[in-house]
Parts: C-alpha cells; structure tokens; sequence
C-alpha cells in the first residue's frame, strides 16, 4: 500500500495525538497554544491518516513534538519515516533557506530513548515527568 508524507494541520493531528499518547486525559490536552506556529505532517497508508509529527523553530533549534503513529500500526517503521523526513526538512531548511538551525530536539519518553538514539539523537541530562511519565531531553547537534 502506497505510504505518503504531507503537511497537515494542526487539527488533523489531534485525533492520533490523543488516541496514541494520552487516551485517559480529556481532547483539549494535547492542544499545543504554539500549534498555529508549527509545520505539522502526516504520514498516510492510502487514504488513512496513520502518523503524525509537530516541528517548531525557536532560537536556532528546531524541536519536533507529538509524534504519534496509529497503535496498530506501531513497530512497521512509520515512526521512523516520520522522522527521517523531519530530519530532511530541518536540513532543508538549513540549505535553501539558509538558516542557522543548529540542533534538533524533543522530549522523549525515557522508555522510547533507543528509538531517538538510531536518528544519532543523545540523551541530555535534563529530565521531567508529566502525567506520571519520566521524559528525557534529547538533541541532535546539525552543526
């Protein structure tokens, strides 16, 4: 089946983002207020919306947020599609726009570490919990 990545928005990454992520808490919490400010994609299995990601630009950093791929289609490596193309589009961003993005990031779940670690992401020192998850910061120097 043909698997394709478009831009999205923000609305249409809702309903993933809540049904994979945070099921037990209630629609509005995975509403980001930057949502507007960001580049969101979608990754897609014919005509069915089965991934997504939220990038944002800060400071010369671009943090990726939400990634989200439907449960049943979790282990296919469609998270790391995802990914890899988030990857190409901050460096393209880099290139053609010429910016000085100089690290990417996000907030990882410390149980999903290892995934981030084969994008050449490394675990910081910086660590929090939210709703009774431990997360980790990990960065990617582009420069």
């Amino acid at each position: 089946m043909l698997v394709k990545i478009t831009q999205i928005t923000p609305e249409d990454t809702w309903h993933l983002r809540h049904t994979v992520m945070w099921p037990d808490k209630p629609a509005s919490y995975v509403k980001l207020e930057e949502d507007k400010q960001g580049t969101h994609y979608g990754l897609w299995q014919g005509e069915e919306l089965i991934g997504v990601v939220s990038l944002f630009y800060e400071n010369g950093k671009a943090q990726f947020r939400k990634l989200a791929v439907k449960v049943s289609e979790q282990g296919k490596g469609y998270g790391s599609k995802l990914l890899a193309h988030l990857m190409q589009e901050v460096t393209h961003q880099n290139i053609s726009l010429n910016q000085n993005i100089q690290s990417i990031w996000c907030n990882a779940r410390s149980d999903k570490t290892t995934f981030y670690k084969k994008f050449g992401m490394l675990e910081t020192d910086k660590t929090f919990s939210k709703g009774g998850i431990d997360y980790v910061i990990m960065e990617k120097l582009l420069s």
